[in-house]
């Protein structure tokens, strides 16, 4: 098992050495023909010249030094910075590593024996809504996205909850469990999943870009070993009908966060998110 984890690193290891260098990047480092390669190579020819006049208006724009840790805390960057982080807490704090760590084990006290099923259907709806996601990125925005995604997994985790604790459900609860879990899988990974990732390069100003997703990807991993290690815990303490309600009310509150204070990006430049974000820059 953990041998066959070898296999896609590296195949991504061997697609990274064949992946062209970002254009931005080779672009501030000086490297301004390497840079046109690049673009040629991503947009093709015809864009070269349109994309380097942006780097270079974006360069003569920003003439501050990178960013050291403690500006990411400054009043001046710590909303976005504050975003970039609170989605990747809701993200896990919504249950959904719970969900695919211990949905086998979920299933088979419902009467669901077979984990390789089990497994397969949740990796399933997994694959499939991030397909789809991938389609309806740039057309229906982030923002839209990630509050249908934080949405339909409020649902799917209150019809877990009840199927759990509704007498009158009982006969259907293996069932129930099962559509809960793959609906919950599916919203996630409409948007819940790779919208943070995608959002957060966008939203950061230039120089923090870096050190604030590195902190946000921070906050993402603290928080699913936290919920790894002790979800197992809460449910014994708790039950799993109370837990899952619990994740429901999450994925509630990250509703009303984004709502709040996340911007749409869609069909908008790094150089125009950064100015609407960060005027002064």
């Amino acid at each position: 098992m953990f041998g066959l984890a070898a296999i896609p690193s590296i195949l991504l290891a061997l697609g990274m050495g064949l992946s062209p260098e970002s254009p931005r990047w080779l672009f501030q480092q000086g490297k301004k023909s390497e840079a046109e390669k690049s673009i040629q190579t991503l947009y093709g020819k015809e864009r070269v010249s349109e994309v380097m006049l942006d780097l270079t208006n974006a360069g003569q724009g920003s003439a501050e030094p990178e960013a050291g840790w403690f500006d990411l805390f400054s009043s001046r960057y710590w909303k976005v910075v504050s975003v970039g982080a609170a989605l990747f807490l809701f993200q896990q704090l919504a249950g959904i590593n719970a969900v695919v760590y211990y949905s086998t084990s979920v299933f088979r006290s419902v009467g669901i024996e077979s984990d390789v099923a089990a497994s397969a259907l949740v990796g399933a709806a997994n694959v499939f809504g991030t397909a789809v996601a991938s389609s309806l990125m740039d057309r229906q925005g982030r923002k839209n996205l990630l509050t249908f995604s934080f949405t339909g997994m409020a649902a799917s985790m209150l019809l877990l909850s009840l199927s759990f604790t509704w007498k009158v459900l009982a006969p259907y609860s293996g069932t129930l469990a099962v559509l809960g879990t793959v609906l919950y899988v599916l919203s996630f990974s409409l948007g819940a999943g790779p919208v943070p990732a995608l959002l957060l390069p966008e939203i950061f100003a230039s120089r923090i870009r870096a050190k604030a997703v590195a902190l946000s990807l921070g906050m993402h991993w603290i928080s699913n070993f936290v919920i790894g290690l002790y979800f197992l815990s809460v449910v014994n303490k708790f039950g799993i009908s109370t837990v899952y309600l619990g994740f429901a009310t999450v994925c509630l509150l990250a509703v009303l966060y984004i709502a709040v204070n996340v911007v749409e990006t869609k069909g908008r430049s790094l150089e125009e998110i950064e100015r609407a974000l960060n005027p002064v820059v």
